[in-house]
């Protein structure tokens, strides 16, 4: 409901009854928590407030009584309805989950058109946690609010990030060779996927170092393998040759240039290649979206050809099922949405469409050339006039190079505040790229999604 009618002080009457029903959700309570200032954990979803190692989740009894609020400012009296004063008495506490009921009912009228109300909130079930009496000023006029223009709210949490930390943590953690953790933001990711029993760590590179970056964290390491050699091409062959041995399962990115650690990973002989292009892909948790969304490639294929591109839609389209996505659907993005010979891109992303629809792309839907807002929005991709199963439902975004896919990646982790997972795919095993701007969230994530991915591929 967008539009709200107020009930002018000549309408009212004395026995005159308003209800409001809400769901309380677990973003109430943060809503609430930042509006108010009031963080007690007691009232927090999975915090545990009295320690005995159980949230409580309580909505906030004056929460309840905002309910009270919306009540007399959107049915009755309704808008222009101001506030004069409000008793109140506590019964019973809320959680997410419950149903609420609230009643507001006219007891008496007076002069300048004071409106004095019972007012009560009660579960659907009729257990009664707050009553009271409000004191108002009715509106002498009846007037007519358009709430559609009010900015909605989006809380900033990372629900599909918890559910697939969730899922590997279930899994054995997997052997891990994490090249030249030297310094110790690089170190971190590592100490966090072995403390999360996502990973067991190989330690290679300069000892020395990595002792010290484990002293500046506070990291126990002295049950970790940990292999010395400070030359960091030597240690990237070093790691490569533990999954040939059987004792690694994924590599993890230290600190060491990106191309030092993938040359020994493509090498024809004794590298990890499998016959396919290797690709980067951002796994993302955006806030407001209901789904994980894929980008590539941000961190490898520079400007991919048509040929290259066929293995960086097949990479996404394998993590994506791998992460629960059964029939992912891929936008492949260009400018504009419409076949044109002076933007290659748009080419490129037609003739995708049509490998896949003839079986030389599997395991999603491939569509394009999309346009950013009709990927992902429904509304646009109607106003288009575009007719199609990815159109405004992409899980899977390709953009047309390095360049776009890096500038669309990190928009939406520094303007949107999504979470972002980097892992590489088209080897042998999964290559873990963090970030030094990387939080604990994304790299747990990324260690996260490497496992899930060994795992399905060790499945196979």
């Amino acid at each position: 409901m967008t539009e709200f009618r107020s009930i002018p002080f000549e309408a009212l009457r004395v026995g005159q009854e308003a209800t409001g029903r809400r769901l309380c959700v677990a973003d109430d309570l943060y809503v609430f928590a930042h509006s108010s200032g009031n963080l007690n954990p007691m009232h927090l979803p999975h915090a545990d407030g009295d320690g005995d190692g159980v949230p409580e989740a309580v909505a906030p009894s004056m929460w309840l009584a905002a309910l009270i609020s919306s009540v007399l400012g959107n049915r009755m009296p309704g808008p222009g309805t101001l506030y004069r004063s409000q008793t109140l008495s506590f019964h019973g506490h809320a959680q997410p989950g419950d149903e609420l009921v609230t009643t507001v009912r006219v007891l008496d009228l007076g002069p300048g058109r004071l409106v004095r109300l019972a007012t009560r909130v009660e579960t659907a079930h009729g257990v009664l946690l707050v009553e009271g009496e409000a004191e108002v000023m009715a509106p002498a006029e009846e007037t007519v609010f358009d709430a559609t223009g009010v900015p909605g709210l989006v809380v900033e949490r990372h629900v599909q990030f918890d559910r697939l930390l969730a899922q590997a943590e279930t899994l054995p953690p997997i052997p891990t060779a994490v090249i030249s953790p030297e310094k110790a933001d690089a170190l971190a990711g590592a100490i966090l996927g072995r403390d999360h029993t996502l990973i067991t760590p190989i330690l290679i590179g300069d000892a020395r170092l990595i002792a010290a970056a484990a002293a500046e964290i506070g990291a126990d390491i002295s049950g970790l393998e940990i292999i010395d050699l400070p030359d960091h091409s030597a240690a990237a062959a070093r790691g490569v040759a533990l999954v040939h041995e059987g004792r690694a399962q994924a590599l993890m990115k230290g600190h060491l240039h990106t191309d030092v650690l993938l040359k020994h990973v493509v090498k024809r002989e004794g590298g990890l290649r499998m016959g396919r292009m290797l690709s980067h892909v951002f796994v993302m948790d955006v806030p407001g979206l209901d789904h994980l969304l894929f980008v590539t490639d941000a961190a490898i294929n520079i400007a991919p050809d048509l040929e290259c591109k066929v293995d960086i839609v097949q990479n996404a389209i394998d993590l994506a099922r791998t992460l629960g996505i059964e029939v992912p659907k891929v936008g492949v993005l260009s400018a504009v949405e419409t076949v044109t010979p002076k933007l290659p891109s748009t080419l490129d992303a037609a003739v995708l469409s049509k490998m896949a629809e003839r079986g030389q792309i599997t395991g999603g839907l491939v569509d394009g050339p999309l346009a950013m807002d009709n990927a992902v929005n429904l509304e646009a991709a109607r106003t288009k006039g575009i007719k199609s199963l990815v159109a405004g439902r992409a899980d899977v975004l390709v953009a047309p190079n390095l360049e776009a896919a890096n500038m669309l990646a990190k928009e939406l982790t520094f303007i949107a505040h999504a979470e972002a997972a980097g892992v590489v795919i088209g080897a042998q095993v999964p290559v873990i790229l963090t970030s030094r701007a990387d939080d604990e969230k994304a790299r747990l994530a990324s260690c996260a999604v490497a496992a899930l991915y060994a795992a399905r591929k060790a499945a196979l």
